[in-house]
């Protein structure tokens, strides 16, 4: 019998769980998939939104703005790059320029500090590869960009060191309610939970369905994104939007925390929720809209292109909160963006729900800090000396697209929730991000995955399931 079940490892569920450690509970996440970080939060744009855009009096605007104000703490607490580069709004039409300024009142009346208007000169002082056709913009400087997997990894880490219990690969098959628990039926086991939070992303709405009359309806919004090589990341500083209008709402363009540059995403409502393939017509699509705001998009530096889904709610705002015929039941249901940035606050928002429900006493041993991997790219020459004479496995680089070393590998596999796959090695430590995409040392991190876990080179996922990198040896698949 668990106090807690949350559904769903995304940022929001796993925000949930480190949130709700810190009390006397017995908690368990339970995930479809391999690892954490294996939907919506893997492929997003990484954006700590300001505030500006979420209307006025709802849990979006309330939300977005608290989750902002909270990341400085958390960045320092789990150790997770994230840097407030601040973001503009770009208008490219004087007659749309009270738009701009309809934008920084929504912004102000949502408590977004510090907004201004800056002038065609003014942006450009600031960004000088934007387009010169700009004639205002909306400057937000508590923006900011994070990496989403490593913050929803963060976070869990620090939540399983907490005593947080995850089961991986166990779809929730069914929920019963009977009178005082939930029967929470799990593809290979059945547990038992007094509470339970819907964290499942765009499965929310089923999960929902499965025990509350009060249906909801979500639907899954696939949007598209190119990430460029390194050397484009300094073509800007902000992450920059572009005003909507008539025509639409335009795609980003932003650097990331890890250096690169990105753009994206588009908008184009899916009824499959597991479709995440990149379209032509898709790219072209971002790549173009990208060009109003740049001009020359560096497109030959383009190193990937990705997909990611939303879950778009029908109701248009986040569905936050205990349903009205199940006690006990909480959703945490519909986050589209800004959800990244409103994570944090959506947790404390259902940690007063949990509390109140079973009055729990807080733990005196709980711990905020998790230490990350240590980045060997980023270090000086006498950090790397100090590093490899404690650690001689950080000597050795395996990665030489991202300088990635085998102490990194062997540290993200031997951690708390530590990778079991290709793809979960990769979110770790960033092996197989850069310009060769992984086709050099994709090879080397299956050996140390075979060896670490105890498998079979054979055995070995991209992304757990049946996405096995190698048929067998050889001479095997040579004779059949």
């Amino acid at each position: 019998m668990f106090d807690v079940v949350i559904i769903g490892a995304g940022v929001v569920g796993c925000s949930i769980a480190r949130e709700l450690s810190k009390y006397d509970l017995s908690i368990c996440v339970c995930e479809k998939s391999s690892d954490v970080a294996s939907g919506s939060s893997k492929a997003n744009s990484g954006i700590v939104h300001a505030g500006f855009d979420a209307k006025p009096g709802t849990l979006k605007a309330k939300l977005n703005v608290k989750g902002n104000k909270m990341f400085d703490r958390l960045a320092a607490e789990l150790d997770i790059p994230f840097r407030r580069n601040g973001s503009l709004v770009l208008c490219f039409d004087d007659s749309d320029t009270s738009h701009l300024h309809e934008l920084m009142e929504k912004g102000i009346e949502n408590g977004v500090p510090n907004l201004s208007i800056l002038s065609r000169d003014e942006v450009l002082s600031l960004e000088p590869k934007m387009n010169e056709d700009v004639v205002a913009a909306l400057y937000a400087p508590t923006g900011g960009i994070v990496c989403p997997y490593e913050m929803t990894i963060a976070m869990a880490e620090n939540a399983c060191s907490n005593g947080v219990q995850f089961l991986f690969n166990q779809k929730v098959i069914n929920i019963i309610k009977e009178e005082s628990t939930f029967l929470i039926q799990l593809e290979n086991e059945q547990i038992e939970s007094k509470i339970v939070i819907n964290a499942a992303g765009v499965y929310a709405d089923e999960i929902n369905n499965m025990v509350s009359a009060e249906k909801i309806e979500i639907k899954a919004r696939r949007g598209e994104y190119c990430l460029f090589d390194k050397a484009a990341g300094a073509l800007v500083n902000m992450t920059i939007f572009q005003l909507p209008t008539k025509l639409g709402k335009g795609v980003l363009v932003s650097p990331t925390v890890d250096g690169n540059l990105l753009i994206g995403p588009n908008a184009v409502d899916s009824e499959d929720k597991e479709e995440k393939g990149t379209t032509k017509e898709g790219i072209d699509e971002i790549i173009k809209k990208a060009e109003l705001t740049m001009k020359n998009i560096p497109v030959r530096q383009t190193i990937t292109s990705f997909c990611g889904l939303r879950p778009r709610c029908t109701r248009d705002d986040f569905i936050i909160g205990e349903a009205k015929d199940v006690p006990g039941f909480i959703n945490a249901a519909g986050i589209e963006s800004p959800g990244l940035t409103s994570a944090p606050a959506i947790a404390e928002m259902i940690e007063e729900m949990v509390v109140q429900i079973l009055a729990p006493g807080r733990k005196l041993d709980f711990n905020p800090i998790r230490k990350g991997i240590p980045k060997f790219r980023e270090m000086n020459h006498k950090e790397r000396m100090a590093l490899i004479a404690k650690d001689s496995t950080y000597g050795k680089v395996l990665c030489r697209c991202e300088t990635i070393t085998l102490g990194e590998v062997l540290s993200a596999i031997r951690r708390p929730l530590g990778a079991k796959d290709l793809d979960g090695v990769k979110r770790r430590t960033r092996a197989g991000m850069g310009r060769c995409q992984s086709g050099f040392c994709s090879g080397k991190i299956v050996k140390i995955l075979a060896k670490e876990l105890g498998l079979s080179e054979a055995d070995i996922t991209k992304f757990g399931g049946n996405s096995k990198i190698l048929l067998g040896e050889n001479k095997e698949i040579s004779e059949k």
